[in-house]
This record gives C-alpha cells, sequence and structure tokens, in this order.
C-alpha cells in the first residue's frame, strides 16, 4: 500500500508505513465491534434515546482508525510532528514548521471526520425505534 506514495513522509499527507497502517486498521475493526455491542447492550436493556448516543464514542474510535488507515496518516504522529515508517515505538521528528503546519492540518481533518461520523452513529441509535 505505501508503495503508491513511495512508503515516505510526505507533509500533510502520509505520515505512517505498513506496520502503523496494519496497527490503526486493527484499532477501526475493534472500535465498530464496540460500537455494534454498545449499542447491541443498550437496546437490549432499552436504554432511552439519550443513553443510545453512547454509541458514538466507540464510533468515533471506530472512524478514527479507519481513516488513519484510508489515508496513510496517524493523527497523533501529525499533532506531535513525528512520523513512523519502520517498526513499532519508533519515530522521527518533522523537519520544518511548514511541514508540522501541514500536519495539524491533515490530523484536524481527520478528527473532525471522526466525530461528524461517531456524532451521526450516536444519533442514529438514539433515532431507532427500540
Amino acid at each position: 500500500m505505501n508503495l503508491l506514495r513511495g512508503g515516505v513522509y510526505q507533509p500533510g499527507v502520509c505520515n505512517i508505513g505498513s506496520v502503523e497502517i496494519t496497527r490503526r486498521r486493527r484499532a477501526g475493526h475493534v472500535g465498530l465491534i464496540l460500537t455494534i455491542v454498545t449499542l447491541g447492550v443498550l437496546a437490549a436493556i432499552g436504554a432511552p434515546p439519550l443513553a443510545r448516543l453512547l454509541v458514538g464514542l466507540p464510533a468515533i474510535m471506530a472512524a478514527t482508525g479507519y481513516l488513519q488507515a484510508w489515508f496513510r496518516f496517524c493523527v497523533a504522529f501529525g499533532s506531535a510532528g513525528v512520523f513512523n515508517f519502520g517498526p513499532t515505538g519508533t519515530t522521527a521528528a518533522v523537519p520544518d514548521a511548514a511541514a508540522r503546519s501541514r500536519d495539524r492540518a491533515t490530523a484536524l481533518r481527520i478528527g473532525l471526520i471522526a466525530a461528524t461520523i461517531g456524532v451521526s452513529a450516536g444519533v442514529l441509535a438514539a433515532a431507532l425505534p427500540v
């Protein structure tokens, strides 16, 4: 997958390699499972609509993981000014202020998209007739 972008750091575009992408995708899977389980439990106990908004929290986790894998961009790394194309736990500093600024903008964009998805999932769960 990283071969499409050369497997190198590109400000605001790509800041993680295949190992980190796999970790983000796995986090998305866990978040999706938690979203489904949360909805199932809340429906089973007859939780009121306001309580079913809680479904949005694991949905944000799922969306964040999947979006980071899709964009090959880690939100936390982008916010911290680092990148990683090596083994887990190793990072390198982003070289200049302009690149860090582009990374922060991409991190914010991914965060806002994930939050929108999560809030939408919560509202949808609250609107379901259970």
